[in-house]
């Protein structure tokens, strides 16, 4: 039920992915505010191995008390994006917030990282970041709430993350520099452009993909203290809060959460989490 306290009602919300994990979870607690949430997504028809399509997202986004514009297409894909800024403003009326969710992960190193999925990640999490944002950005200008939220890593010099997966790592701190970029860019101006990722590992189609399902389930977080966090994040007046690269688990204390069992795949458990990589 939205109503006076619902800092995002009649917000407009564009992301990229969104059929499920993370960026669904995100899109149904705005939801529940009565934002307006578009997602540019390639799910379009059931896939086998994946739960969600872009047009059950969008079912669940309006049960959850929003509105919601489904699109089918490539963040990697100018034309694709062009459509859905356009399908977007048509639709609502303008650009308060850009989410960039969409992700691809390869945790693999020169000579055995193959140069199909060393672009994958590229494209879709460099090139999709500066796409979505760069086209959303002269209707960001032009609201008086508008943020720009990538989730992406801090900036950790660690050397390890190198030697672990310098592809990937490339490409996610490619993420948070261009969103980094952005905030300095408007800094001083009603515009905010943040990161954020998570202090634990999530439970996610990524994640379970990368192997060890029972004990990523049982070490790991639900979608759902990412989704609070990113609320805690867009609800904040535009230009209040610039440039940071928030952790999870850190916002949500400041903001007063101080139990988070709830958040556990396995609430109860004493196994500790698995504390995310980046951290």
């Amino acid at each position: 039920m939205t109503g006076a306290h619902s800092p995002l009602a009649g917000r407009t919300v564009l992301m990229s992915g969104g059929s499920r994990g993370i960026g669904l979870a995100i899109a149904l607690r705005a939801a529940r505010d009565g934002a307006n949430i578009a997602l540019l997504a390639k799910t379009g028809t059931p896939d086998p191995r994946l739960r969600g399509t872009v047009h059950t997202a969008v079912g669940e986004i309006e049960a959850a008390g929003g509105k919601a514009l489904g699109i089918v297409g490539d963040v990697r894909e100018a034309a694709d994006v062009e459509r859905a800024v356009r399908s977007t403003v048509g639709r609502f009326g303008g650009i308060d917030v850009v989410v960039n969710n969409a992700s691809a992960i390869s945790l693999h190193n020169p000579g055995e990282l193959p140069l199909k999925r060393y672009d994958l990640m590229m494209d879709i999490n460099v090139r999709g970041t500066f796409l979505l944002s760069s086209l959303a950005l002269p209707h960001l200008r032009e609201s008086p709430h508008a943020h720009v939220l990538t989730l992406s890593p801090p900036l950790n010099p660690d050397r390890r993350w190198l030697r672990e997966h310098a592809p990937y790592t490339v490409s996610k701190y490619g993420m948070t520099m261009l969103t980094l970029g952005m905030a300095e860019e408007h800094r001083g101006s009603a515009f905010s452009a943040n990161c954020l990722w998570p202090a634990t590992t999530i439970v996610t189609a990524a994640t379970l993909s990368l192997g060890g399902e029972e004990e990523t389930v049982r070490t790991s977080r639900t979608p759902q203290i990412m989704a609070d966090a990113a609320y805690e994040i867009l609800t904040r007046p535009a230009g209040h809060t610039n440039g940071q690269t928030f952790v999870d688990e850190d916002i949500l204390r400041a903001a007063g959460v101080r139990d988070f069992d709830g958040y556990r795949t396995s609430p109860g458990s004493a196994v500790p989490l698995r504390k995310d990589i980046f951290l």
